[in-house]
Parts: structure tokens; sequence; C-alpha cells
């Protein structure tokens, strides 16, 4: 396969390890339902920590495309987590 394409499945594997990730914790540790929780979240003004803790699990998406040698596929991932944290910075920078 080419590399850009690598790189491409990598970042969908990232973005929805964040999006299971996010809706994991939420599921786990909020006593709201899923829209309660991100209402809250943004009139508190924790959105950004929300989304942070759901790109944990790209973490075991990043290591586990390394230890079976898909290079590009790891970069993908890493350039979601790269985009989760730019969309975290202009939301804390904006509001």
């Amino acid at each position: 396969m080419n590399n850009k394409k690598e790189i491409i499945i990598g970042f969908i594997v990232g973005i929805i390890a964040n999006t299971f990730g996010t809706l994991l914790y939420i599921l786990l540790f909020s006593d709201l339902s899923i829209t309660d929780t991100f209402n809250a979240a943004i009139d508190q003004g924790h959105i950004g920590s929300l989304l942070a803790l759901g790109a944990i699990l790209n973490l075991i998406a990043f290591f586990g495309f390394l230890r079976i040698k898909r290079d590009q596929r790891a970069k993908g991932v890493m350039l979601a987590t790269l985009v989760t944290a730019l969309v975290i910075l202009l939301y804390k920078v904006m509001a």
C-alpha cells in the first residue's frame, strides 16, 4: 500500500479511538447522559479536558501500530492526536 493511504487509515483509527475514548469516559465516570455531560462540559469550560481524556485511547492504537510494524498508520494516529490538540487549543483561545 502507498504511504498516503496508510496515514489516512491511521488518522481515521485515531479519530475513532478518540471518539470511543471520550464516550467510554462519559459512560464510566458521569452520572448524566452523554448529551447532558457534553452540555455541562461546554457550560463549565471543560470540553477540552473531556476530549483530551478521550485521546488516551490513541496511545493504544499508536503503540499497537508500532508493534506490528505499521509505522505510517502510527503517523496517522499521531496526526489525529495533534488535530485534537489543535481543536482543544482553538477552543480555549476562542472561549
